[in-house]
């Protein structure tokens, strides 16, 4: 979707602009408000003619389990009057791109069957950081049909440890012998 990249960017590069050293908590925010604008029925809802921003507004800012500053509600009442709600997750993405790029880091989501503590991910960011060379923002996943292991995803880099992709490379060599 060309469109929706290239109607958030110009939101995407003011917000990181105005956030100046405070993107990582304005990114917490915005990534909140990406998860709500991403509802179907909340979309619908604001695309309504009947439904004013205002009420769009006051659901949006009900649901979200944070209260907004100043500056994250002035945002939203901007997107939501220029009619640009469904834009907002691609602007969140957008926005992350730019603070890792300042920072030098990527996203990586790991994906494992069983939670991870504090203490064996901060190892395993080091693992990580020093397998991709380069410094890591982890989120964790829980995947249970993973069986064991890790399956980590760098942007279009896949480091697959995780028990079923093992027993799927048996299968192959097994099937094909």
């Amino acid at each position: 979707m060309a469109e929706i990249a290239t109607i958030a960017r110009p939101y995407a590069e003011a917000l990181f602009q105005a956030s100046g050293s405070g993107a990582a908590g304005t990114a917490a925010w915005l990534d909140e408000l990406a998860s709500v604008a991403a509802d179907e029925q909340l979309r619908q809802y604001a695309d309504n003619p009947r439904t004013t921003p205002e009420q769009v507004f006051s659901l949006v800012t009900g649901v979200i389990k944070t209260s907004l500053p100043a500056m994250a509600q002035n945002f939203l009442r901007t997107v939501i009057d220029n009619g640009r709600l469904a834009a907002l997750p691609e602007i969140a993405d957008q926005f992350r791109a730019l603070k890792n790029a300042q920072q030098g880091a990527f996203d990586a989501v790991v994906y494992s069957a069983f939670p991870i503590d504090s203490a064996a991910l901060a190892d395993l960011s080091g693992v990580l950081e020093k397998r991709f060379a380069r410094k890591l923002n982890l989120q964790v996943e829980l995947q249970p049909e993973l069986i064991g292991g890790i399956r980590v995803v760098v942007g279009d880099e896949v480091l697959d440890t995780s028990i079923k992709a093992r027993l799927e490379h048996m299968k192959t060599a097994l099937t094909a012998a």
